[in-house]
């Protein structure tokens, strides 16, 4: 089971990179007003839910479950992003605010995992 979850933790890592990737690859675009959400964004958003989910069981089937408040707020914050991009994701152009606030999100959600124990 170690390797399992192992494996789903490296995805998870891969789903934030590729998130956070995409936020700080449009850092020079969303100053110029043309940021715009990109697919790897959503793809990372949808990769951390699925994999977070699945840790999440994991953890449940080996008896030592998580801590469910910070799930649950990790949960609520990677909702607020998914919908973002998703709403959002075929549009030209994407407000600096906006666009900014998943970037802090995304940022927040990673701090979240670290430091809450």
């Amino acid at each position: 089971m170690d390797v399992l979850i192992n494996v789903f933790v490296g995805l998870h890592i891969i789903g934030i990179a590729s998130l956070l990737g995409g936020f700080l690859t449009q850092m020079k675009a969303m100053g110029a007003g043309t940021a715009r959400f990109t697919p790897a964004m959503l793809h990372g958003a949808l990769t951390m839910l699925l994999t977070g989910v699945a840790l999440v069981g994991f953890r449940e089937m080996e008896g030592d479950g998580p801590n469910h408040i910070k799930i649950g707020v990790k949960l609520a914050v990677l909702f607020v992003v998914l919908a973002l991009v998703y709403v959002k994701r075929d549009e030209e152009r994407v407000e600096k605010a906006l666009f900014g606030a998943v970037g802090g999100l995304t940022i927040l959600n990673i701090f979240i995992a670290v430091l809450w124990k």
